[in-house]
């Protein structure tokens, strides 16, 4: 009695232990899986902290008001230095007056000539120069620039402004009719420097400086005491001309009058000018009030009388620059009466008589920030070399406000859609981040990068599926037990390989190797199956009793050297048969035939590459699921007559399905998100090509090469994140269609 007792007691102990473990194991799991879904969570919120301001709004608020002296003249241009401390006024009495940006108070006065004569135009030239033009009613000009020498005694900054004359302090004859001049455009480089005007009597006047001994000055002198040579070009009559533009390389003049009717002329060739185009920037019943160029001086922008800006570029048609028009924006209160560009950035922004402040991006094509003053006719605005400083003009009333702007070219076309950049023939998907430009426009597009991830996950795919799966049905299906124990293991230790030594062998070696015996690889593909197939018929005609000499499951060991043979034997040919379909040279006959141009390191390297990386993933999910079909299924459809193979499709692999489509989907997932074997063994150009013998650039890849270079913050940082959410967003919705799918699978098979 006292024996039943204990085990009566020795076996509720034990399944309490048994319990307490299930009880633990559960709670384990149950955690693991929590932890993985919360870790998950925290990866997406990171990625959505460091992602948000890109979708913020810019804000504009005012910092202070005040007055500026008439003495000396009504506003023409406002300029600021780059620590936001000191500003400058240009006034239309020829005086620089520069003064404190914050409250007003005047610093310093410069008078910029004594002529008798009054200002009848003004334009800046060069912004990042901070360069200007004053045309004078005589026919005269003066070209002015200030700049702001920055030190700091006793580790305090100290700015001093100063006034220098790049073409000497006296004025220039631009008109010897002495007319004055209604408008005038100014630029320069170190060889020389070009002035064109537009006189009030119709004439259009250029005059061409060139110094004597050395360039022209340069931005550390201080004064220019350099003599120049002047001549006088003689230009095509433009009829009621009024705006005059000449683009920074001095080749190209824009003639406009106040019904936006333009004249584009050529002065590269000063002895043979000649105009390439004619065309109207306007509507009907639409009048011309403001023109200028964007940053770069690439593109115009143009304003008229409704509010409207337009964006117009040149685009060579036929190897002839044609103006034309990009891109429009939204349209503002009032007549346009200012435009002022940013020095660092595609932006710019609006002022309009009705008293109504704009701040835009001309890439992203969208309006970032925008101010409506009442009973307020503004005239001009200033913007710091940094954007986050706005001088506004209204008389002499200023009023100076902060802009919090930090990614103004963030936008859904810029990310997804064709864009039109400067000097490109046509709107196109281009990923660009960088320059060594500073008028550098940077192009954001995701499209080649997203079309590169597909694009290698495809050929990957296409290269491992069928390799993996047949390997995978024939090892759990028809291969002998103890064959498997070798194979199986084989082929999931080649998953522990390190995807970097597979791209480094693919950069160094796969990819030379390919390009010299390129027949030889395409040629394996017919070979090889060719081959196979003979062999299994040879084998099928052998008598029995040879057959019976390799036990049931080992017949694939045969095909080894079959294999070896048949590779072999393909590349060995290649040469011969490049020379005799191909001319002796496939890439030439690819570019003159199909028109293919053929790179090193491209499609075909990286399918065969990554999909040498996926295929022990796929091998090894897919290769369980059919093997874990339960035996009674098969031994019942055997003994109900079906033969091997179709109890084989019929029932296995229907029953394996969902595992066999998690394997698929799992083996996509590693291909989308891999990095170093495309980081090595592709180009990484970020193009959009279907051809196989183009490389790509994929999102993960991207994020790797550019990551290390992105200043911390910036734009480029924080769509380099976007980039790595949109490749998170992708792969989540993709394995969660793919899990919605294989839960249907099983629910329909699981009942065979």
């Amino acid at each position: 009695m006292k024996n039943n007792t204990d085990t009566a007691a020795s076996h509720f102990s034990r399944t309490r232990i048994r319990s307490l473990k299930d009880k633990l194991t559960a709670f384990n799991m149950a955690a693991g899986g929590i932890g993985v879904i919360v870790a998950i969570m925290l990866i997406f919120f990171y990625l959505l902290y460091i992602v948000y301001p890109l979708f913020k709004d810019a804000s504009v608020s005012k910092t202070s008001q005040y007055s500026l002296s008439s003495e000396y003249g009504n506003t023409l241009h406002l300029a600021i230095e780059e620590q936001n401390k000191i500003a400058v006024q240009y006034t239309d009495r020829g005086y620089a007056v520069f003064f404190d940006a914050q409250n007003g108070k005047q610093i310093k006065t410069v008078k910029l000539f004594n002529s008798k004569a009054s200002v009848s135009s003004f334009k800046l030239s060069t912004q990042v120069n901070n360069t200007v033009a004053f045309g004078l009613s005589n026919g005269h000009a003066v070209i002015v620039r200030h700049q702001f020498k920055i030190s700091y005694p006793d580790d305090k900054i100290h700015i001093e402004p100063e006034i220098i004359f790049p073409a000497g302090k006296q004025p220039l004859i631009v008109d010897k009719n002495k007319k004055a001049l209604l408008d005038i455009s100014y630029q320069q480089d170190e060889d020389k420097a070009s002035i064109v005007a537009i006189t009030d009597d119709g004439r259009l006047v250029m005059s061409l400086l060139e110094k004597e001994e050395a360039g022209l000055l340069d931005e550390e002198d201080e004064q220019s005491s350099a003599e120049y040579s002047q001549s006088e070009i003689s230009l095509p009559q433009i009829q009621d001309a009024r705006y005059v533009l000449m683009d920074p390389l001095q080749r190209t003049l824009y003639v406009a009058t106040i019904k936006g009717q333009t004249t584009v002329i050529d002065t590269s060739d000063l002895e043979n000018i000649k105009v390439i185009q004619s065309i109207n920037l306007l509507k009907a019943q639409q009048t011309l009030t403001h023109l200028s160029f964007l940053t770069g001086g690439i593109s115009l922008l143009v304003g008229n009388n409704e509010g409207e800006i337009a964006q117009w570029f040149p685009v060579n048609k036929n190897n002839i620059p044609q103006l034309t028009f990009i891109r429009k924006f939204k349209p503002q209160q009032g007549a346009i009466n200012d435009i002022e560009t940013e020095q660092r950035r595609k932006g710019f922004i609006s002022v309009s008589d009705a008293g109504q402040i704009t701040i835009f991006n001309a890439t992203a094509q969208r309006d970032v920030a925008s101010v409506m003053l009442a009973n307020t006719n503004l005239q001009h605005a200033a913007l710091s070399p940094r954007a986050d400083l706005l001088l506004t003009a209204s008389n002499q009333q200023i009023s100076a406000w902060h802009i919090e702007n930090e990614h103004p070219e963030m936008s859904w076309s810029i990310l997804w859609e064709k864009v039109w950049y400067e000097s490109y023939s046509e709107p196109e998907y281009i990923w660009q981040s960088s320059s060594a430009d500073n008028d550098f426009e940077p192009k954001y597009s995701f499209m080649p990068l997203a079309f590169g991830t597909l694009k290698a996950a495809f050929y990957a795919m296409l290269f491992a599926i069928p390799l993996a799966l047949m390997g995978a049905i024939y090892t759990a299906y028809f291969m002998a037990p103890k064959m498997r124990t070798f194979v199986k293991p084989t082929i999931e230790i080649m998953e522990a390989l390190p995807t970097v030594i597979l791209g480094f062998l693919a950069g160094l070696w796969l990819a030379p190797f390919m390009e010299e015996h390129l027949v030889g690889v395409f040629s394996l593909l017919l070979i090889m199956p060719i081959g196979i197939l003979a062999f299994a018929f040879g084998w099928q005609k052998l008598p029995k009793k040879y057959r019976l000499l390799i036990p049931e499951g080992w017949q694939a060991a045969l095909l080894i050297p079959v294999v070896v043979f048949l590779a072999w034997l393909s590349l060995s040919v290649s040469t011969q048969m490049e020379v005799v379909f191909f001319g002796g040279d496939i890439k030439h006959w690819l570019k003159a035939t199909l028109g293919l141009n053929f790179d090193q390191r491209n499609s075909l390297v990286v399918g065969v590459a990554m999909g040498i990386a996926v295929i022990p993933t796929i091998f090894s999910i897919a290769e369980d699921a059919i093997f874990s079909v339960p035996k009674h299924l098969t031994f019942g459809s055997l003994a109900l007559g079906a033969t091997p193979w179709q109890t084989l499709t019929r029932v296995v692999i229907l029953t394996a399905s969902p595992g066999i489509f998690s394997a698929i989907m799992i083996g996509m997932g590693r291909a989308v998100g891999e990095t170093m074997i495309v980081l090595m063994a592709t180009g990484n150009t970020p193009v959009m090509d279907l051809s196989i013998f183009q490389g790509m650039r994929t999102l993960s890849a991207n994020i790797a090469v550019e990551m290390p270079e992105a200043e911390v913050a910036s734009t480029h940082y924080r769509i380099l994140f976007l980039a790595a959410l949109v490749l998170f967003l992708f792969t989540f919705v993709f394995n969660t269609a793919a899990e919605l799918i294989r839960q249907r699978l099983r629910s329909k098979y699981s009942s065979l």
